[in-house]
């Protein structure tokens, strides 16, 4: 396939050399706006992209004065301008970020901190208790706790900028004249699990900068643009995109909450949503949902087909079309992008018949983390786009369908697992990693992903079902909240599998449709709809049995199924 570039970027060794020229290019942009709630009202602290620099180089020289120069830096906290000098501080000055996921339970917490070997970290006051007991146990090699924001009895985030401006001031340019070895270890991250099974991957800022240029390269993202900061920094696509952002002069703002999503969208006209397909699938189904309300749905499929028509004439007039949906998103949302498992192809195609462009990518956090994506010029509904212009991408031990493991090359890669030898030799063999995940690539170069290589159900005739394909049409039963697909042994055969399914129901929207219901009849309405379903499948891939319950899965906090998990609860 031929590459599609649709602007120019320059490459960059390392992440210093990304946020040093846009502060050249920006100095005068918005970099975050953070708000306050105060009693006379609502106050917005605007910080430049100079600011931001002038902030991560106080802030770092304060760290190298606390002897942290070279060591490992934890942070854990919601997503806030805090976390994100912090973040940031690091990696400018040569220390290894560590970011840890903020919902982790004591143990878990105080079990990475351990396994990072962190000598400071850097926490939400939210999260105080947390550290507070950690602090006393003493299992940790934490010397340093510094909290985000002013709190007694800890270091905090915004003295140590007062403390760091004073250091730069007098002279003092250890930290700004830092060299960064690009290929080194500089961000230390833990994949999603409890702890003890998770594993620390270990990625080197090249690999990072990269990523960050490819996707410049392809995806129309502008400075004029407001971005909503929704995915948790602690994950890798969080925080690449993070700096994606920063790299395209982007204002970014902070959301304050996920009930709050919609108000916020409206109150910062956000232009740019990057988000999981949970979310961005609950996004357009309110879409519809309000669009029903209004008894306006055979108008809008009638006003996309006409639009649709228009557009094979080169003529756009979706927005001005469709301006009323739109603004219930605020008004200037134009871009969203959906990352982190696959998306209903309805939910793509509906936001681009609105004229909001939607793509979809596929990366992990092994590899920096984007593999692949699509951009407005190359959309296939289904797929997750074509590799990016530095990752090849191949499919190996193919099924006689075309479909099997994806492998991946390029300077994204992760250098390996920290301290586990033997897990990062059973994903890196030559300069390849494996990703464990299925798919296979078109005659045109855009990849699909089939399902992971361990949640697949192999039936004992053989056959192959991927969960993620039938969770994805039962989700768009009304009633359903979220499904889980799985392998479940034959009563009377154990060597026997069929394909079971765990349903979520909403209790809101059966209330809504049936009124007061029983279990067993809500039971026999949402099985007749997936006996519907069934039947626009191949009778191998029937769903057979199905559990019902209004309790939530076992998720991650990327919003991904636990699958091993919920396994252990229904066999």
């Amino acid at each position: 396939m031929k590459e599609t570039i649709l602007r120019q970027a320059t490459k960059f060794e390392n992440i210093k050399e990304i946020i040093y020229n846009s502060v050249k290019m920006y100095p005068n942009h918005v970099a975050f706006v953070t708000k306050k709630i105060k009693e006379k009202g609502i106050e917005y602290k605007n910080t430049t992209y100079k600011k931001m620099l002038d902030e991560i180089n106080a802030l770092g020289s304060a760290l190298y004065k606390l002897g942290l120069k070279g060591k490992r830096v934890a942070i854990c906290g919601r997503n806030r301008y805090e976390w994100a000098i912090s973040h940031l501080s690091c990696l400018l000055g040569g220390m290894c970020s560590v970011p840890l996921d903020k919902e982790l339970q004591v143990e878990e917490l105080e079990d990475s901190l351990v396994r990072s070997k962190a000598e400071a970290i850097v926490f939400d006051e939210k999260y105080e208790e947390k550290i507070n007991t950690i602090k006393e146990n003493g299992k940790t090699n934490v010397k340093v706790y510094i909290c985000m924001s002013k709190l007694k009895d800890f270091i905090n985030v915004p003295d140590l900028i007062e403390e760091g401006t004073e250091i730069i001031k007098s002279g003092n340019k250890d930290y700004i004249n830092c060299e960064i070895d690009s290929h080194a270890m500089s961000i230390l991250l833990f994949t999603s699990g409890t702890t003890s099974k998770s594993k620390a991957v270990m990625l080197a800022q090249y690999g990072i900068a990269v990523n960050v240029y490819n996707m410049q390269l392809v995806e129309d993202i502008r400075d004029t643009d407001v971005n909503i900061a929704f995915l948790p920094f602690h994950h890798i696509f969080g925080s690449t995109c993070m700096i994606v952002m920063l790299a395209c002069g982007v204002k970014t703002v902070f959301t304050d909450g996920l009930r709050y999503i919609q108000q916020n969208l409206k109150e910062y006209k956000v232009s740019v949503f990057v988000g999981v397909p949970l979310l961005v699938d609950k996004m357009y189904e309110n879409i519809e949902k309000e669009i029903a309300k209004q008894n306006k749905t055979k108008l809008i499929e009638f006003a996309k087909g006409l639009s649709n028509c228009l557009l094979k004439l080169h003529i756009d007039i979706r927005r001005k079309l469709f301006k009323q949906v739109i603004d219930g998103l605020g008004g200037e949302m134009r871009f969203v992008i959906s990352g982190g498992a696959p998306l209903d192809k309805r939910t793509e195609k509906g936001f681009n018949d609105l004229g909001i462009k939607m793509v979809q990518g596929y990366g992990l956090t092994e590899t920096s983390p984007v593999i692949a994506a699509e951009n407005f010029k190359q959309v296939k509904y289904g797929s997750v786009g074509i590799p990016l212009k530095d990752v090849q991408v191949e499919i190996v031990n193919k099924d006689d369908k075309g479909i099997g493991e994806i492998r991946v090359k390029g300077p994204n890669v992760m250098l390996g697992y920290y301290e586990n030898e033997e897990a990062t030799k059973e994903v890196l063999k030559d300069g390849w990693f494996y990703t464990g995940d299925l798919g296979y690539i078109d005659k045109k170069g855009f990849l699909f992903i089939t399902g992971r290589q361990k949640d697949m159900i192999v039936l004992k005739n053989g056959k192959k079902v991927f969960p993620e394909e039938l969770e994805t049409l039962v989700n768009r039963i009304y009633e359903v909240e979220e499904c889980f697909v799985f392998g479940m042994p034959e009563e009377d055969d154990k060597s026997k599998i069929k394909v079971a399914i765990k349903v979520v129901y909403n209790k809101d929207k059966v209330k809504e449709k049936y009124g007061d219901i029983s279990e067993d009849d809500l039971y026999k309405n949402i099985w007749n709809q997936i006996k519907e379903v069934n039947k626009t499948l191949p009778p191998y891939k029937y769903i057979k049995h199905m559990i019902l319950t209004d309790k939530p899965l076992i998720k991650t906090t990327t919003q991904k199924i636990k699958r091993k998990e919920e396994i252990k609860t229904v066999i």
